[in-house]
């Protein structure tokens, strides 16, 4: 991570990768950076993937991951949130995902807006097969979140949390702070509207 590196060669004291994750948050609620280094190896892949879904953009959702875990530093460093409530941080820290992901994009459209004012390039072509498939990628990406922002923005995050990330209907409500048949109306809502949007099986029996 950038400027404050609260993970780097931090592998914490023994057996804290074994440690429960509302052990690793009061750790972090009393100022243990090595805490936030174990939560950055078990989420960072999961705050990515949700990150790139969000802006169908692979930079971007490298930029949201250093974003997300520097914040909730300083977050825990200003003002600590209360105890963990569910047995994952991980739909916590994918709503502060959620928060990065919508300033990197205002912040990018701003820089987009400056660029396209300038002068254009000459035209290079990069060759790169893994480029291709990057761009490949965010194209299918963009598709898929043009349909999704049909949606409110309420069943947009709940379908993003519960159905793209995996999080149980609790943790989503615990890391939303609604009620779980608040998540539970939202989806079938979302169902009507997208029902190709929620094609996860466990999903659909738990919601029957």
């Amino acid at each position: 991570m950038a400027s404050e590196s609260t993970t780097s060669g931090a592998a914490g004291p023994p057996g804290a990768a074994n440690e429960s994750d509302a052990r690793l948050w009061d750790r972090l609620r009393d100022g243990d950076h090595q805490a936030l280094g174990v939560l950055f190896d078990r989420y960072a892949d999961d705050v990515h993937a949700f990150a790139f879904r969000r802006t169908a953009s692979w930079s971007v959702a490298e930029d949201v991951v250093q974003a997300t875990f520097l914040n909730t530093w300083r977050r825990f460093r200003r003002d600590p949130p209360g105890p963990l409530t569910v047995p994952s941080a991980r739909g916590w820290l994918l709503v502060v995902a959620g928060n990065e992901c919508r300033t990197l994009q205002r912040a990018g459209r701003r820089f987009r807006a400056m660029v396209d004012r300038l002068p254009a390039p000459a035209a290079e072509r990069d060759p790169a097969a893994d480029v291709a498939r990057r761009l490949d990628d965010e194209r299918r990406m963009s598709a898929v979140r043009r349909a999704v922002a049909k949606l409110p923005r309420h069943e947009r995050e709940t379908l993003e949390l519960v159905v793209w990330s995996g999080l149980t209907l609790a943790e989503t409500a615990a890391a939303l702070g609604v009620a779980e048949g608040t998540v539970k109306a939202r989806l079938h809502r979302t169902r009507r509207r997208f029902p190709d949007l929620l094609s996860r099986v466990a999903l659909s029996e738990e919601l029957s």
